[in-house]
């Protein structure tokens, strides 16, 4: 298993390397990392992120979001992979509770809905292919975050797992993982608290559920995606600019 580097003032922060892989070996320790946004972090998360070889960060929210909760690794000396695409104020999932049906069925339906849709968004795509782009240049290693590195993060760790050959159910409980980090009871109550005057009441247990952790069916939805969409995995990555030349590169590079 990786070896847990905590961060004080990052939520969600983990390697997400260390799989078996079906073409032989396991993905890398220390090569691959995903967190929340880093918005938070003190000095010494900052070295600590330095000291792990961190050289390509991947922040996958948009510009308002960026705005609001600026990174505190300013001087960071690698490359940095943002994307203008699709910018918004509001983001959607609070666009929905000021406008959907949230009753638990809509909520279910709402986040389904964007899993499904997740992978083929504009700007993720060019997020991911710009990803897959840096890992195939192997500059130290690669951080990805999004707000709470749950969501869209959850997806490209996924994606980027697969890829590399990671069964379904290493890349699932690396997927859920993000309810330990996440769901505790403070966190439910800052969460609630910030969610109530959008709601005009306490947020239901599936509202909770939807902005805090993460579902397994939602990434089973969104990797039927592939299959449904493009045919599946590789052709999807093929969209992305990852034909069999690169997937060979980066398996002999982050596997080991």
């Amino acid at each position: 298993m990786p070896t847990c580097h905590a961060l004080a003032g990052v939520d969600n922060f983990r390697d997400f390397g260390g799989a078996v892989s079906r073409f032989g070996g396991r993905v890398r320790t220390g090569r691959l990392f995903r967190s929340a946004n880093l918005a938070g972090a003190d000095k010494a998360d900052i070295v600590q992120l330095d000291r792990l070889g961190v050289r390509t960060i991947v922040d996958l929210r948009r510009p308002a979001e960026r705005r609001r909760q600026p990174s505190r690794w300013t001087s960071f000396p690698g490359r940095l992979i943002l994307s203008d695409l699709g910018d918004r104020e509001e983001g959607p999932h609070i666009a929905f509770l000021r406008q959907g049906d949230l009753s638990d069925a809509g909520v279910e339906a709402y986040l389904s809905g964007y899993y499904r849709e997740a992978f083929f968004e504009p700007r993720h795509m060019a997020l991911f292919a710009e990803t897959f782009s840096a890992l195939d240049a192997g500059d130290g290693a690669l951080l990805i975050h999004c707000t709470a590195g749950k969501d869209r993060t959850g997806l490209l760790a996924a994606l980027i797992q697969a890829a590399l050959g990671v069964g379904r159910p290493e890349i699932m409980a690396d997927f859920l993982a993000t309810n330990t980090a996440m769901m505790t009871g403070p966190r439910r109550e800052q969460v609630s608290a910030t969610l109530a005057p959008i709601l005009g009441g306490e947020p239901s247990a599936a509202i909770l559920q939807g902005f805090m952790g993460v579902t397994g069916g939602h990434l089973d939805v969104a990797l039927a995606s592939l299959d449904i969409r493009t045919g599946g995995l590789e052709p999807y990555l093929a969209s992305l600019g990852v034909g069999q030349d690169r997937l060979s590169r980066l398996c002999a590079r982050l596997l080991a």
